[in-house]
């Protein structure tokens, strides 16, 4: 009896035991369990909230959920196929291949996948792998509509690109091009198609064309610096400074030691700093800066024609409006040799016009609208040239007082008083030849001054009209009355006409 109690004691005394020692592991086993029942539940609701956002096309949302949803079970070929296509639509090819690539390895028959991973290669011009794939979907489904489809359209885009090479070769562009952008159809993802076509449309004198397709094929393939670093190229060539300083960065930001793009970059800022700096100058009136900061870009720059023309005509129109006429005239000629432009012949005209030259002015207006027949600088300029050319044979206000067409009208009085005593009648009053001469000055000398310190009659005589001039319907003499009696001067003078 005594044995039976303490065998039952004992019993008890193991199970006690062996329950302490495994209660930790069936806590654990319990909660892996829950642990998954939620983990799957989870990974449920992103894949329902990736559909609802797809289904919205909010693909930035349906990403970041289909994100969640791998991480929660990444051995779902579904899941990684899911997330691929959504990354196709959002033109993120590479990433798209790479989860097309997980769902085929997790489920090499899942034919929606390899389709999907055909359709890319074929989009970029890889025509060996998109056969494989459309080959290896009809080799378990031979009457797959798509696959079939598909597979057509592979030899007839390589036989295209095949033929733009040929074309190409044979310096034959238009049917390189032709060829090739019919390939493109086919293949529109391709960045080395885009790039090809670049360099035909190079070859054949169309750059605008050329640096559309690197822009495409930069876009395409993110980490393409190469494709970069011939955009800065082309668009530093055509004169583009501040897109062609973009394009060379994002070279650098890919790759900040580049071995071509280091250099060039150095190269572009700087140029491009002193032709910032001009044009500013320029919209500030600040013209000896203009011509300063132009020059050294010239310094910097002695082969590229398009950024060579960029400084001259900088300079062509800073000298013209710092009456510097010699150096306009030439700067403008320079200019006009590399590019006919209205702005620069409007430009070269001012300064013929400062140097009197009616006739050279005349004709750089009319080349200006022969340009552009609607540039109303050009029509107002022409005007403007004929007008000085009959108003030559006049007086010129300007030039009686020795003042510049830019004199302001402080320096104008300033020049009217000197003028005017130097010129009074009074001061030659022995000399009746000379006082005769001296009456006509005087009131040459009052009549400038009324002229030019009137705004609107300066206006009309900058014009080409002399508004007192009494055949131009509107002038007529001077008043002389309030030049009686001279301000600042001992002298005082009433006019006799008798």
């Amino acid at each position: 009896m005594l044995q039976t109690v303490q065998m039952v004691r004992l019993m008890e005394v193991t199970r006690k035991n062996l329950w302490l020692k495994y209660t930790p592991y069936l806590a654990l086993f319990i909660f892996i369990d829950i642990s998954e029942c939620v983990s799957q539940a989870e990974v449920s609701r992103h894949l329902e909230l990736g559909k609802q956002y797809l289904a919205k096309g909010q693909l930035a949302d349906a990403l970041s959920h289909y994100h969640s949803a791998v991480e929660g079970d990444p051995r779902n070929y579904l899941t990684y196929f899911k997330r691929g296509t959504v990354y196709l639509a959002l033109g993120k090819a590479k990433n798209a291949i790479s989860d097309f690539d997980i769902a085929l390895d997790l489920k090499p028959d899942f034919t929606a996948a390899r389709i999907s991973r055909g359709i890319i290669h074929l989009k970029q011009a890889d025509y060996d792998l998109a056969h494989l794939d459309f080959y290896n979907v009809l080799q378990t489904d031979p009457y797959n509509l798509e696959a079939n489809d598909l597979i057509t359209k592979i030899e007839p885009a390589k036989q295209k690109l095949a033929d733009a090479k040929h074309f190409y070769a044979r310096d034959d562009h238009v049917s390189a091009i032709h060829y090739l952008s019919e390939a493109i159809e086919t293949s529109p993802w391709a960045s080395i198609l885009y790039e090809l076509r670049s360099d035909m449309h190079m070859a054949s004198g169309d750059e605008l064309a050329a640096i559309s397709d690197i822009r495409v094929a930069t876009k395409l393939q993110s980490d393409n610096t190469e494709g970069y670093f011939k955009l800065a190229q082309l668009l530093y060539k055509l004169g583009h400074a501040t897109d062609s300083l973009k394009a060379i960065r994002e070279c650098l930001k890919l790759d900040p030691e580049h071995k071509d793009c280091f250099p060039f970059y150095k190269k572009v800022k700087k140029v491009e700093k002193f032709l910032t700096e001009s044009e500013t100058a320029l919209e500030e009136k600040n013209y000896q800066e203009c011509i300063n900061s132009a020059l050294k870009v010239l310094k910097n720059e002695d082969e590229e024609h398009n950024m060579i023309y960029n400084a001259k005509k900088l300079l062509c129109a800073c000298y013209s409006n710092d009456e510097q006429t010699e150096e306009a005239i030439n700067a403008c000629t320079e200019a006009l040799t590399i590019n006919d432009d209205a702005n620069i012949f409007c430009d070269r005209a001012e300064a013929y016009l400062q140097s009197e030259m009616y006739d050279d002015a005349i004709r750089d207006f009319r080349a200006a609208l022969e340009i552009n027949s609607q540039f109303e600088r050009a029509r107002e300029g022409l005007n403007k040239a004929e007008n000085r050319q009959k108003q030559s044979e006049r007086r010129d206000y300007y030039k009686i007082l020795g003042v510049k067409r830019t004199a302001s009208k402080r320096d104008i009085v300033k020049a009217y008083r000197k003028m005017a005593q130097q010129w009074h009648p009074d001061n030659y009053q022995m000399d009746e030849k000379m006082k005769k001469i001296a009456e006509k000055k005087f009131i040459d000398i009052a009549a400038a001054k009324e002229v030019l310190t009137d705004d609107e009659k300066r206006r009309q005589f900058d014009s080409g009209e002399d508004p007192l001039d009494p055949e131009s319907g509107r002038g007529g003499m001077p008043n002389f009355h309030h030049f009686q009696h001279f301000h600042g001067s001992p002298f005082q003078f009433k006019f006799h006409f008798n």
